[in-house]
């Protein structure tokens, strides 16, 4: 599991941990592994041309210790100085020592660089490049060098994932003892390229708890449900699915798609769609309605294509875990959605998130992290928010936030949604925990994603089909 804490965190944990060492042991485990990592992207370092592009921090001071590592192996490194005046004065005289040279005109050596170390703003950045360093960073990132960004790409939120002015994009990033939320997040997860965390020897000092975390194989196979030899139909779980309309009567059968191929043992459909249902999965479980006359379910899953048509307030008074989705969301009330004793899934999209938290969608987008904590307190829900990068949330913020690694733009595409409600809502009824299904369901879905992108132009169908897959992804050996 990649877990993520905040710049304060981090702060304190190096604080405990360099009150142990020795002066500047710390900045010298950071600046080994940073031109390890440059040395191994290279492939040869000697006779390589590297460019430090260093600012007035301690971040500046890993990017000019690691280039004099550089130039002791014989590449030429030179050094672009955004604060000449509050330059890292021991890095620099490394620096120097090591035979690196202080550019006299940054954009002659930039245009001639193999690798630009981004050493310009480190973890406590914000607001975006100073103007002073915007053509700097243009020139960096208009060269054909590759860009390494120092513990993260200059000028993105660390702690949140925002970009709130120029950044400059890196071709990858070296970041030290603990991933930073802003790392794994949208939109500034779009700046950082290939992300390798360098041990500095933090994880003693730091809490149990992250921030965030972003699930691997290993963690989704050890949550997926395996039937065992006792397992029936109904132990594995049932889902009930309240879905589609005369107008949309392929969501329902999307959302039913999804909960077949996400293991549930049975699927309970009821709506307007059931003769699309049966016609494409005869095994579903059709009826009338309404919900509460369906038969016992695990859980269930209202919204997808439901139109005007009724089914979520009986649904929410159900004492099983519920997944809400597109229009089940309109006009949710929070006041419903707290009182339940059961667990809520609340499966938004940014526009969706936007219409229950009064805000525009671009503020949605631009601060994730925010609007899916703001979205979980305010309902008393578990929040999945859908997007560039889809976060789950419990609320209260005892837990930390799940950042969904598998996600792809090719799951910007009609229906998709709709599998991943049926998918997440048949994990429900597996006995996940809200944040587990939603979770591992995003992570699923992104898999089976690029399986069908993989085989042929993606469509929702391809994406439930190409779940089993994904399943067998996870637990391969």
């Amino acid at each position: 599991m990649r877990i993520a804490y905040r710049v304060e965190t981090v702060r304190a944990a190096e604080r405990e941990l360099i009150a142990r060492l020795p002066h500047g042991t710390l900045m010298h485990r950071a600046a080994a592994g940073l031109a390890a990592a440059c040395a191994g992207m290279l492939g040869r370092v000697y006779g390589a041309r590297v460019v430090v592009l260093a600012g007035s921090g301690d971040n500046g001071g890993d990017a000019l210790y690691a280039g004099a590592r550089l130039a002791r192996r014989g590449a030429g490194v030179s050094a672009v100085l955004l604060a000449p005046d509050r330059a890292h004065s021991d890095g620099l005289a490394a620096f120097l020592r090591a035979g690196g040279r202080v550019a006299d005109d940054p954009y002659d050596v930039l245009a001639a660089a193999d690798l630009v170390l981004d050493g310009i703003t480190g973890i406590g950045g914000h607001g975006g490049l100073r103007p002073d360093a915007v053509p700097v960073a243009r020139a960096a990132r208009g060269s054909n060098a590759l860009v390494v960004a120092v513990d993260l790409p200059s000028g993105i939120e660390a702690d949140s994932g925002e970009v709130l002015g120029e950044a400059l994009h890196a071709d990858a990033t070296v970041t030290f003892g603990a991933y930073k939320p802003g790392l794994l997040i949208d939109p500034a997860h779009a700046y950082t390229g290939a992300v390798r965390l360098v041990d500095i020897g933090l994880a003693p000092h730091l809490p149990s708890v992250p921030d965030c975390e972003a699930l691997q194989h290993a963690d989704v196979a050890q949550l997926l449900p395996v039937p065992s030899g006792e397992s029936d139909k109904y132990r594995r779980g049932v889902v009930g699915i309240v879905a589609g309309s005369a107008r949309y009567p392929g969501a329902a059968v999307l959302a039913v798609a999804g909960a077949l191929h996400g293991g549930a043992g049975a699927v309970r459909y009821v709506g307007h769609a059931a003769d699309d249902v049966i016609a494409r999965f005869p095994e579903t479980l059709v009826s009338a309605g309404p919900p509460a006359k369906a038969g016992r379910v695990q859980a269930w899953v209202v919204g997808p294509g439901l139109g005007d048509a009724p089914g979520v307030e009986e649904v929410l008074a159900a004492d099983v875990p519920v997944l809400v989705d597109a229009d089940g969301l309109r006009g949710l009330d929070p006041a419903a959605v707290r009182a339940r004793s059961a667990p809520t899934l609340l499966t938004p999209h940014a526009g969706e998130a936007a219409a229950l938290l009064g805000v525009s969608r671009a503020e949605v987008e631009g601060g994730r992290l925010h609007a899916v904590r703001e979205l979980a307190d305010r309902y008393g829900a578990t929040v999945l928010l859908k997007g560039s990068t889809t976060l789950v949330a419990d609320p209260g913020g005892g837990a930390a936030v799940r950042v969904n690694p598998t996600g792809t733009p090719w799951l910007a595409t009609a229906g998709s949604g709709d599998v991943l409600s049926g998918l997440a809502g048949s994990l429900l009824a597996s006995g996940l925990s809200a944040r587990d299904a939603g979770s591992v369901g995003a992570y699923l879905h992104g898999l089976s994603a690029r399986h069908a992108a993989n085989d042929a132009p993606l469509t929702a169908s391809g994406v439930a089909a190409a779940l089993a897959g994904a399943w067998r992804d996870v637990h391969a050996p």
